[in-house]
């Protein structure tokens, strides 16, 4: 999926909506102060940073597979355990957190029902898992512009809506699969201002995610036909980006 990435560029792709999502996402997660939580996926560090200033950096814990991530989310949350590591294999033991958070992660789990479990099984009985996923599926994801953009020159292609969790409801169907109690259910929404029109287009061609990756598999003139496609559809600057996420809250 193209994640092998700086953390500097994953911020300037992803960071400008992930970051005023954390708040929002953590707020329906339901956490509480004196609870121990684990961040799973926690990339630079967005929601780790979150939790850290609610709840103190002994009572937070973060994962992510990516080395650059979890040396840019350490240097964010000193204090906080943060580990390199894989969320289908979670190295952490049966029922050691409170609750286990996963922003923008199960899309790109290999199996997201089994990824789920696992999250379950670090919460062990009776504790509490939360995960959002951007609604691609919906067409009102931070990224829709530029799928739409590309769809228009390649209709064969996808994008990220046929990602697993990206669809209304989709997030609480895989939460059941996995064996969880789904109490709660939310579309969470951030608006986000880009002053220009470069400043949305250039993180696209950083290589970040399958939006960076599909700019960079452009040949020829490719590339600038979909850059002038997504000026045609986007507004002229300054413009608001109003990007959703589904998220769920569950018992295990």
């Amino acid at each position: 999926m193209s994640f092998d990435v700086s953390a500097e560029a994953y911020d300037q792709f992803m960071g400008r909506y992930s970051e005023p999502l954390a708040p929002l996402f953590l707020a329906a997660s339901g956490v509480e102060p004196g609870q121990r939580v684990l961040d799973v996926g926690c990339g630079p560090g967005a929601l780790t940073a979150r939790l850290v200033e609610r709840l103190g950096p002994g009572c937070v814990a973060a994962v992510d597979p990516v080395p650059a991530f979890v040396e840019a989310a350490r240097a964010r949350c000193p204090g906080a355990v943060v580990r390199l590591g894989d969320a289908q294999r979670l190295p952490f033991d049966d029922a050691s957190y409170d609750v286990v958070l996963a922003q923008l992660v199960v899309q790109f789990l290999p199996d997201p029902v089994e990824g789920l479990r696992e999250m379950a099984r670090v919460a062990g009985p009776g504790g509490e898992v939360a995960a959002c996923v951007w609604d691609h599926a919906g067409e009102g994801g931070p990224l829709s512009p530029f799928w739409g953009a590309v769809r228009a020159l390649e209709p064969d292609v996808l994008g990220e809506a046929a990602l697993p969790g990206t669809g209304e409801h989709d997030l609480a169907r895989l939460a059941k699969e996995a064996g969880l109690t789904v109490t709660g259910a939310e579309r969470l929404t951030v608006r986000v201002c880009h002053e220009t029109f470069d400043d949305w287009w250039e993180p696209y061609t950083l290589g970040v995610g399958p939006a960076g990756a599909h700019v960079a598999s452009c040949r020829g003139d490719s590339a600038e036909r979909l850059r002038e496609e997504c000026r045609r559809r986007l507004p002229e600057a300054p413009f608001e980006v109003q990007a959703s996420a589904w998220s769920v809250r569950a018992r295990a």
